[in-house]
């Protein structure tokens, strides 16, 4: 097989990977992805380059930030494609932080209609619930929904009664 065969155009690794030939192009310019450039100047992916995107899109998928996964591929040892090996070492980095995700997920999920602390003090229900604005003492933002567990929905719905 030519060397020629075993290269991909972006159109080919797009459809292979079902990735957007604009987002191959960004993993690209974010040093993610790499090609070499025929003499027209055309892009050409190597076919490992699947495995690559299949990494990114899984990681993507879980909510992974492209930079995280930048440094992970950087920390392959002659930044070569990942491995099942690799992926696992990857992926389990990444655990606690999609475990703290599905838990800030879970709780938003279950309190949707309760007040996340956000100070605004718009809604009747805030003013029930964050009388005062003393959620501002915890700091800017939703912070019933950022600092939790420490303020738990149990102990927010008793200080509102």
């Amino acid at each position: 097989m030519s060397a020629r065969a075993v290269l991909l155009t972006i159109a080919e690794l797009s459809a292979r990977s079902g990735v957007a030939p604009s987002a191959l192009r960004y993993y690209e310019s974010l040093g993610l992805l790499g090609a070499v450039r025929t003499a027209g100047n055309q892009r050409r992916y190597a076919r490992s380059a699947l495995r690559r995107v299949a990494v990114i899109r899984a990681a993507r998928s879980m909510g992974v930030p492209l930079t995280q996964i930048a440094a992970a591929f950087a920390a392959l040892p002659d930044g070569r494609e990942p491995t099942a090996a690799d992926w696992e070492r990857m992926s389990r980095r990444w655990h606690a932080d999609l475990s703290h995700r599905v838990a800030v997920l879970t709780r938003l999920r279950d309190d949707l209609g309760a007040c996340i602390g956000c100070g605004c003090l718009s809604l009747q229900r805030c003013r029930l619930l964050n009388p005062g604005d003393r959620a501002a003492s915890l700091g800017d933002g939703p912070r019933y929904l950022l600092n939790w567990p420490a303020s738990g929905a149990n102990r927010r719905r008793s200080s509102a009664g």
